[in-house]
């Protein structure tokens, strides 16, 4: 959700397939929070063989860049494999980059799910709730595993668990122009809003964006979407990175149980991760950069 579009979250807390790319991880001690972010591109890869399960507290983060899926043939098939429902919805976005947007955010779900159920992609019939939040419905008979999208200019995510029973992915750019302090007056618990106006100048944007995702991904694992105030919950950004969660108690739910991750997904996107996976648990997040179809358009 773009800033300033509506309100959020709560508390504080501790194939039909794709070319996937993966990598390491790294680096060194980390002098503020903001230089402790990884890299999804340094996170541990997922393997493509078979029919893919998420490991105990696992979710796998599947992304996507607009500008690696321009060809004519790929949209074609993104097209194709889109319900009449959905190529509807895309023809009413006035902006090609928007139309771009659904076409893939509509490949990668489709594409992602059927790594984890033998189902292809067209097949996959889906549901939103009365906070809009999707889910599989269909098809009857095959294992349904948990998602949530999310996209942004230029950008889409897609996580995916069979093990975690409640997941959320948010993902922003940080370069959008924003009045970060105002914003977080609106937004913002009183204690992120303070720590906002800390920062050096040159550093808000980038705070403000990380509370941001941050509570995006939380509500949106809730399922509960703009219900949840998001001053009634408060991020706590450790120089280490580590990241805990602390609720209002109108919100009744328990920090211990949620784990979050943000990463940087690119040069000026940011992504965030919210589970919830209980009291001592660790939360694993692997995650693979894709091109929807790329690899069965070429052998095809």
């Amino acid at each position: 959700m773009a800033p300033g579009t509506g309100a959020g979250p709560r508390r504080a807390s501790t194939s039909n397939h794709a070319a996937c790319h993966d990598s390491r991880v790294a680096t060194s001690p980390p002098d503020r929070f903001d230089d402790a972010l990884p890299s999804l591109a340094d996170l541990p890869g997922i393997a493509p063989a078979g029919i893919l399960e998420t490991g105990p507290d696992e979710v796998h983060l599947w992304y996507a860049f607009t500008d690696d899926a321009r060809e004519p043939a790929l949209i074609a098939a993104y097209d194709a494999m889109q319900t009449d429902a959905e190529r509807a919805r895309q023809a009413r976005y006035v902006f090609a980059k928007d139309r771009d947007l659904h076409r893939l955010t509509r490949a990668l779900q489709r594409t992602v799910l059927s790594r984890y159920a033998k189902v292809a992609p067209r097949d996959w019939v889906f549901a939103r709730d009365a906070y809009d939040k999707p889910s599989v419905c269909g098809p009857s008979g095959a294992p349904w595993p948990r998602f949530n999208l999310s996209n942004t200019e230029g950008l889409v995510a897609c996580a995916v668990s069979t093990t975690v029973p409640l997941l959320g992915v948010d993902v922003e750019p940080t370069t959008r122009r924003i009045e970060g302090e105002e914003l977080a007056d609106r937004f913002f618990s009183p204690v992120e809003a303070a720590d906002l106006r800390s920062q050096p100048p040159a550093r808000q944007t980038l705070r403000f964006f990380t509370y941001w995702t941050l509570k995006e991904s939380y509500i949106k694992a809730c399922g509960q979407g703009l219900s949840i105030p998001l001053e009634q919950f408060t991020f706590h950004l450790a120089a280490s990175g580590e990241i805990t969660v602390s609720f209002d108690p109108r919100l009744e739910d328990d920090p211990a149980a949620w784990r979050y991750r943000l990463f940087r997904a690119s040069d000026h996107h940011l992504a965030a991760v919210a589970a919830r996976v209980g009291p001592s648990r660790e939360l694993v997040v692997k995650a693979a950069r894709c091109t929807p179809l790329r690899d069965a358009l070429a052998h095809g």
